[in-house]
């Protein structure tokens, strides 16, 4: 596309791409991008929105590609730190997905006190929380417990993720700890039956049989049938008093 000067017109250009792009032909905006690329418009925008294309195309490693290309030209890019996050976890490089979000929260935050976007914040911390199970189930469950710490000081009122980060202390043998953030879910959430059967087993795994023992008798009101409370009941009638 060419300018009243018979010059190639970029700007034009890209707009034709990001209206193919809106409806939804993304293989017209990635054409329409090359040429514009090819003929010297190197805008990381052009870039970024090749990327998001080629990803949606089911094209990973090209996006990839698009998405570090727009990154040379603004390492400040948000979208494409945010996109090129997506595609590496899709691809299962969760640990590399991991920096870019992080990349991403600080960028939006940096020179100012705003507070982080909630997409942003949520993607950060579904990375902890896939970096935890990770290292939960290769038995590294200190390592877990950080990682579930890293998401909650990105989302301190998820409360699921508050329960996961106590039953991951107890699988680490710090059950004084644990017992702290499950008092927080169970005050936040009376009716999550599984966090206060977590609480009871930090309270009787840090000594206090009695709490323990007040916690579970709450749990079999929530619950008459959870064979889980039963065990545990029977459990703390056979510690001498």
């Amino acid at each position: 596309m060419m300018d009243a000067n018979g010059r190639f017109d970029g700007n034009q250009r890209l707009a034709q791409a990001r209206r193919r792009f809106a409806v939804g032909d993304h293989h017209g905006a990635v054409l329409l991008l090359d040429d514009l690329i090819a003929a010297g418009c190197a805008y990381a925008d052009a870039h970024q929105l090749r990327g998001v294309a080629l990803a949606l195309l089911g094209q990973p490693t090209q996006a990839l590609a698009a998405f570090d290309a727009a990154l040379a030209l603004n390492p400040h890019y948000v979208e494409a730190l945010l996109h090129r996050g997506l595609v590496l976890g899709d691809l299962g490089r969760t640990e590399e997905a991991a920096d870019d979000f992080r990349r991403a929260a600080a960028e939006e935050t940096e020179g100012g006190d705003a507070p982080m976007p909630r997409p942003v914040r949520g993607h950060l911390a579904a990375m902890h929380v896939e970096l935890a199970e990770a290292y939960a189930a290769a038995g590294a469950p200190d390592r877990a417990v950080e990682q579930y710490r890293g998401a909650l000081e990105l989302g301190p009122d998820y409360h699921d993720l508050r329960h996961r980060l106590g039953r991951a202390l107890l699988h680490a043998g710090r059950p004084l700890e644990a017992r702290e953030e499950l008092e927080q879910v169970v005050e936040a959430c009376p009716a999550m039956l599984d966090a206060r059967a977590a609480l009871g087993l930090a309270r009787y795994l840090s000594g206090d049989v009695a709490g323990a023992e007040a916690v579970w008798h709450a749990c079999r009101e929530l619950s008459a049938d959870d064979p889980r409370i039963d065990a545990y009941l029977a459990m703390v009638e056979r510690v001498p008093r």
